[in-house]
């Protein structure tokens, strides 16, 4: 008994998930005909409506495409108030056989103290007679 209700229910879920065929006016072939009949004679009522727009301008004025022009550029004026010039650097130091020399601004190149000697003392006079 099991055995035919589970046959039964099996064959009833079997047949309601087979869908069946759609069978509209004749079938596929007489459905895509028909499809195409309802295009043309669409496009036969409403021909003219779309093509008269294509030989006619509308009826109301189109308004003019918004250009918008960039704004103009112009720098700003920065003043900076200046309290007082820098102080001066001494760029030497002088000794009695060389000097020293500062090289550099300490902005775009580092300082650097570069050591030059003086001149050789002059050779003794020549003895005189």
């Amino acid at each position: 008994m099991k055995r035919l209700v589970a046959i039964v229910v099996l064959t009833l879920t079997v047949v309601a998930l087979v869908v069946p065929p759609a069978h509209a006016h004749g079938g596929a072939a007489a459905s895509a005909a028909l499809a195409l009949g309802a295009f043309a004679a669409f496009n036969i009522l409403f021909a003219p409506l779309w093509l008269a727009t294509a030989w006619f301008p509308p009826l109301y004025p189109a308004p003019a495409p918004a250009v918008y022009a960039p704004p103009a550029y112009r720098p700003a004026v920065v003043r900076y108030a200046t309290a007082s010039p820098a102080p001066l650097v001494h760029r030497e130091v002088v000794y009695a056989n060389g000097r020293y020399v500062l090289y550099g601004d300490g902005v775009r190149r580092p300082y650097q103290w570069v050591w030059v000697p003086g001149p050789p003392p002059p050779p003794p006079a020549p003895p005189t007679r």
